[in-house]
């Protein structure tokens, strides 16, 4: 576990703690919010007055579980933040104009007897973590969210990008590259290794690459730079979303997710000798990402608007199929033959989905493959989206669920990926995506209305 705190330990202040007192201090820090996120990849936090620090590192904070989604029944709500010390950041767009600023912790949600909660989402990846560390294994992940910037009014975002730019383009079109570039100054100082940030193909849409780093990092990351990008994006007059498909008719927004093994410090996907460049071990994490496929659509893509942007024609991927060539299959194999660049790309993803549940999930597929030995197909190195069914049925290709309902059925017939998220988890994210579904399945749209009603 990253903090595995004792009850004795929480009583005492060390070094590390004792610097982050001090940074309080010295940089007239007044808030300190401890985050972590709900079922739903959700931030939550509490905010205590700089003068409360001290007790949160040592003692934690509690709170009330009960009301957070997919927690803790009203009977068993007291729960307890435990702050993970090394997450502690200052917040840069949070500071007044006397100087006085905010600063975040993130922490790992525990029972008042200190053990883990197991429906926190960061204990379900550490789990995991551990489970690979078992076998010898460290992930390394790496994330890229897309996002939509919009006009807003009122406070309220518009059905209008900010900009009319394409793939890679440059100011005048691309009226939010100042937007974009005090994003990247923003999470420089929260120390991202920021790699390139840039226009994506969409209207409006944009990407900020940073580095790769281990699995639970990574996912502390993706949560960070959410908040980023919505909050400086709101400071400077628009709305920043990543919501997968905001508009009909142009491309909509993924997290490809870039996973490698390592063991012992050496990349365990690499083999010089291999082909592809790539190991064993990789090609058995490969086929066991394909076979839970299906069930991982669900944690990676968990919202309605999820499966409007997994349609063909658009760059999403929709086959479960793997390749060293294209973009078109669900899995690529990106074109490094190094020992330290090569990974794989699983593409279907979206800034919806909860990252540590979604990263747990790959990563618990992913060693399934290697426990069982699992063999990979062939790639696919021709564009799948111009397969005709019976070309895509001789190749053995199958499709990635059509929409949430489907995704759910998936999930509840994989008990790998069930168990990657535990029976808590799984039980109260199924209950709410499912009620959600079901919400939608009866709600009539603009689109309904405009297509029927003055014709029927």
């Amino acid at each position: 576990m990253t903090n595995g705190h004792s009850d004795s330990e929480l009583a005492n202040i060390g070094p590390p703690e004792q610097k982050i007192l001090d940074s309080i201090q010295k940089n007239n820090i007044d808030f300190l919010r401890l985050q972590f996120v709900d079922l739903l990849g959700i931030v939550k936090n509490i905010a205590i007055p700089a003068e409360q620090a001290k007790k949160a590192l040592t003692e934690g904070i509690y709170f009330d579980g009960s009301s957070i989604e997919g927690f803790v029944r009203i009977q068993e709500s007291d729960m307890r933040l435990v702050p993970d010390i090394s997450t502690y950041a200052e917040l840069p767009w949070r500071q007044d104009e006397d100087g006085r600023g905010s600063a975040r912790i993130i922490s790992d949600v525990r029972k008042i007897d200190n053990t883990p909660f197991v429906g926190d989402p960061r204990h379900i990846l550490q789990t995991s973590i551990d489970k690979a560390k078992q076998l010898g294994y460290d992930l390394n992940v790496g994330t890229e969210p897309e996002f939509f910037i919009l006009n807003m009014e009122n406070n309220r975002p518009l059905l209008e990008t900010q900009d009319v730019g394409g793939y890679f383009d440059i100011t005048p079109v691309d009226l939010a590259s100042t937007i974009r570039r005090k994003m990247v100054y923003a999470l420089q100082k929260l120390n991202f290794e920021i790699e390139a940030s840039h226009h994506e193909v969409a209207e409006g849409q944009h990407e900020i690459n940073w580095k790769y780093a281990s699995a639970l990092q990574t996912a502390d990351n993706v949560i960070t730079f959410k908040a980023v990008v919505r909050a400086i994006a709101h400071q400077n007059g628009v709305w920043a979303t990543f919501m997968p498909k905001p508009i009909s008719g142009i491309n909509g927004s993924g997290m490809h997710t870039h996973m490698s093994l390592f063991e012992n410090g050496t990349n365990a996907f690499f083999d010089k000798n291999g082909e592809f460049g790539l190991s064993d071990v990789a090609k058995h994490y490969l086929a066991g990402l394909l076979e839970h496929a299906p069930a991982l659509t669900a944690i990676c893509n968990p919202t309605v608007n999820s499966y409007k942007r997994l349609v063909p024609g658009y760059e999403a991927p929709v086959y479960i199929a793997w390749s060293d060539a294209n973009r078109s299959a669900l899995i690529r194999k990106p074109a490094s033959r190094t020992a330290a660049g090569t990974r794989l790309e699983f593409r279907s993803p979206d800034p919806t989905c909860n990252p540590y549940l979604a990263i747990a999930a790959m990563l618990e597929a992913g060693l399934d493959g290697i426990i069982r030995e699992l063999e990979s197909p062939p790639p696919v190195r021709e564009n799948i989206y111009e397969f005709d069914a019976n070309k895509q049925q001789d190749y053995g290709i199958q499709t990635l669920p059509g929409n949430l309902g489907e995704a759910l059925d998936a999930l509840e017939s994989d008990k790998v990926i069930l168990n990657a998220i535990g029976d808590h988890a799984a039980k109260e994210f199924l209950t709410t995506k499912r009620a959600e579904y079901a919400d939608y399945s009866v709600s009539v749209s603009s689109w309904e209305h405009e297509r029927y009603l003055g014709i029927f």
